[in-house]
């Protein structure tokens, strides 16, 4: 039996099999290197990869050293990387090749390009070559005064290989010294570490046999210094920061007052999210408070044990010692743990709202709102509101101070929700709140919490009673919003609002935002007693009102509504306008209100609604109460005599949402008759539509109901299959969506085909229609505009 073959193995492309292939590297490299023709820079960057990868394998390549060296001639900083790697590979081996290269370095060195500066410099320090370093002097000098940090980092780094090589010729040129400079002086964070690093190596190394040295090296050491790399520690890489703290871990403070000012300042680094830096940082800390055991004792103190440190404090709270007990709760404000920070700042709060020396907790929640920490403003916004309801005399204040916040920058939904409170709610006050609204609804999509959206609705409705031009189009826009929203409690509301403007303005205003009274007791806050008999009163209104029933159903205990048995009428108490309702009226027309619009139409009651609006000019000044109830009463008080429909078209014209709620009467029924049955193929469809001109182009509103129900398209598609047209392509996402509809006459094979484009940002619909007997296309016109309106209703 022969003996099996040996398997030929073949070279890998990428490796030559021999000195020829190095050799046609050197002669491509040659005929390149004098070249300047189009593209010459592609060609040498594919030899240059050649060159790289054959070196990174271990082949010597080093005879292709001057050719190298020819073709790096160029300002593609990509070949100059190549090249810069490759004399720095085979220039400390090889001496005499790298006095090829100190020419091209040199030159490299005063390239325009900072980059390139600091890349030839790097090289020409890395070349480690003993009797070069007379050629690295005048380069580092002029490195570490470039203009550009990059440079000047590099150079920073260049004079510590330097002294590596040939440490005589580092000091005698002065490098310690200009480091030094640099050190203290220079605005680049990067270049000031750097420094520190060099000169820490170079002086320790020198200490032995320099005095001078010695000195510096402890100069590095005192007070001045320590306190600048403390004060700029925020601006240091991780790396750089470790390093400032192993220099401040050395130094020793003079006093015990000068421990806790380095403790505070290098507090902020405990949370850190580098790992070293936390660790560096825990290091210091033990330096400087080895002979402080009962301070090593604070550090292991729990965060359950603050937590409960804050409560106690609130407990103990008296009018007495208000001042001292804020005064501490704040400095937990600045705590680096997050949710102590918070538990304190509510703690304020919660003494606030016990009635003690409010004065000097308002101005400090007010500072919090000023604070450049997000969580910090959050937990002090919803503070402030909390404050405002029960100390409303204090609006004024809080104010001018909230107006400065930008909502931009407040992420948390409570936070937020407190804000937009606020602007609803004191709108007449802050002269941007209309247009700060407007701005939230505008991305109301991108508001994910519905906690946000509902005080939205909620503010955008008080903020159109108080100044209602410039906040009709917003409110428009947010109840658009808010009806087509998916959240259950956003759409209710927003369809609630609507329904409450749509059947009387001034009926609205006073449901929405009716004369408030300062809130006594918060239910967070009450008794337990009180907490027990709610409890014991559950499912019932006690848990609404948050009090017992006692509370809300004995005169003496009655709030600001009350019920006249011997007028038989509704009224408001001491801050009534006069305005009598007759009670039997307010029950029919809240038993109106449950009506859907048809209902009402059928039931042809009578509507106190207006018919027009004309928005009065706003000079910037606060409305007064008369003057707003005289600009909404032009909205809501109309002859008895109008119809709901016209109402509904006054207030969807007003407030820029298309058509109204209830549906154009329904035209006389059409002469065309559709097959409910008709079919027809894609291909046809696609024909036809190419071949047939446009009979009719137009645009249809669609209801607020509508654009609510096209949240499913499907339910469009069976609901206009009902109406005997049939949809054969749909496609689109929110708010655009487009529809292919075909329908046949039912007594021939007349076609109609339809492109419908429907906006439900604008509830408008746009509809190209194409016939095969056009004269028929205004009959289908009306057919298909009276199934669209209809779409959405129940």
């Amino acid at each position: 039996m022969a003996p099996p073959a040996q398997s030929q193995r073949s070279p890998s492309p990428s490796q030559p099999s021999g000195k020829g292939e190095v050799s046609d590297l050197k002669s491509q490299l040659r005929q390149l290197a004098g070249s300047r023709a189009p593209g010459i820079d592609d060609s040498k960057r594919e030899l240059f990869k050649k060159v790289i990868s054959y070196m990174t394998v271990g082949i010597d390549v080093s005879s292709l050293f001057g050719e190298m060296v020819m073709c790096s001639a160029t300002s593609d900083i990509v070949l100059k990387k190549m090249c810069y790697l490759y004399v720095g590979n085979y220039a400390k081996v090889n001496p005499d090749l790298a006095l090829l290269t100190i020419n091209f370095l040199q030159r490299d060195c005063k390239d325009e390009d900072p980059m390139i500066r600091g890349l030839a410099l790097r090289s020409l320090c890395s070349l480690r070559v003993a009797n070069l370093v007379e050629y690295l002097v005048g380069p580092l000098g002029s490195g570490l005064k470039d203009n550009n940090n990059y440079v000047r980092t590099v150079a920073v780094m260049g004079v510590l290989k330097l002294y590596h090589i040939s440490a005589s010729t580092c000091v005698d040129a002065d490098f310690p010294a200009m480091l030094k400079h640099s050190m203290l002086n220079d605005s680049d964070a990067q270049v000031v570490a750097n420094c520190l690093s060099a000169l820490q190596e170079i002086w320790s190394s020198e200490a032995s046999s320099s005095e001078e040295a010695s000195r510096e090296r402890e100069a590095l050491l005192s007070k001045p210094v320590v306190y600048y790399f403390l004060n700029r520690i925020k601006e240091f890489s991780e790396w750089a920061q470790c390093l400032v703290l192993e220099l401040v871990g050395k130094y020793v403070p003079s006093e015990t007052s000068e421990i806790f000012d380095i403790m505070n300042l290098l507090e902020d680094r405990l949370q850190h999210a580098n790992g070293a830096v936390v660790l560096a940082t825990i290091k210091v800390f033990l330096q400087l408070t080895l002979s402080m055991t009962d301070v090593h004792q604070q550090y292991n103190e729990p965060s359950y044990v603050k937590k409960l440190k804050l409560e106690m404090l609130t407990a103990v709270a008296n009018e007495s010692n208000t001042y001292e007990i804020v005064t501490e709760l704040c400095e937990y404000a600045a705590n680096v743990d997050i949710p102590i920070a918070r538990e304190s700042i509510r703690a304020v709060g919660k003494i606030a709202l016990q009635q003690y020396d409010v004065n000097a907790i308002v101005d400090r929640l007010l500072q919090f709102l000023e604070m450049e920490k997000d969580y910090v403003t959050a937990e002090a916004l919803v503070l402030v509101k909390d404050l405002l309801r029960k100390y409303p005399q204090w609006s004024q204040d809080c104010i001018a101070v909230v107006g400065n916040i930008s909502s931009k920058n407040i992420q948390e939904p409570k936070a937020k929700a407190a804000l937009i409170w606020m602007l609803g709610e004191y709108s007449q006050d802050m002269h941007d709140a209309p247009y700060i609204l407007e701005s939230l609804i505008e991305n109301w999509e991108d508001e994910h919490s519905a906690e946000v959206r509902l005080h939205l609705l909620t503010a955008v409705m008080k903020c159109f009673f108080k100044r209602p031009p410039e906040t009709q189009k917003a409110l428009g826009a947010a109840l658009a919003a808010g009806l087509a929203d998916f959240h259950q409690d956003v759409h209710d509301r927003a369809l609630f609002y609507y329904r409450l403007l749509q059947y009387n303005v001034s009926v609205a205003q006073r449901v929405v935002d009716p004369p408030k009274q300062a809130v006594s007791v918060f239910a967070d806050t009450q008794s337990s007693e009180i907490k027990d008999r709610i409890f014991d009163e559950f499912n019932s209104l006690s848990v609404v009102y948050q009090k017992p029933s006692y509370m809300f159903t004995d005169k003496e205990h009655r709030g600001p509504f009350e019920f006249s048995d011997e007028l038989g009428h509704l009224s408001i108490g001491a801050e009534s306008t006069g305005t009598v309702v007759p009670a039997q009226r307010v029950e029919a027309n809240d038993k109106d209100l449950l009506l859907s619009v048809s209902e009402k139409e059928e039931s042809g009651g009578p509507s106190n609604n207006a018919s027009a609006y004309s928005a009065p000019s706003y000079d910037g000044s606060s409305v007064s109460a008369a003057a707003s109830s005289q600009m909404l009463s032009e909205l809501a008080i109309s002859s008895v005599t109008g119809h709901a429909s016209q109402s509904s078209l006054a207030i969807d014209d007003l407030l820029g949402l298309g058509l109204p709620v209830a549906p154009a009467p329904a035209p006389s029924p059409p002469l065309l008759k559709l097959n409910s049955k008709a079919v027809l193929d894609p291909g046809t469809f696609q024909q036809k539509w190419r071949q047939l001109p446009i009979s009719l182009s137009q645009e249809y509103s669609v209801s607020p109901r509508g654009v609510a129900a096209l949240t499913a398209p499907q339910a469009l598609l069976r609901h206009m299959q009902g109406h005997s047209i049939h949809c054969i392509a749909s496609g689109g996402q929110s708010p655009n969506y487009k529809f292919f509809f075909f329908a046949q006459k039912a007594e021939e094979s007349s076609t109609f085909l339809v492109e419908c484009i429907i906006n439900t940002s604008s509830a408008k619909a746009q509809i190209k229609i194409k016939a095969d007997d056009q004269s028929a296309s205004e009959a289908f016109s009306t057919l298909f505009q009276s199934a669209l309106s209809e779409f959405g209703l129940p």
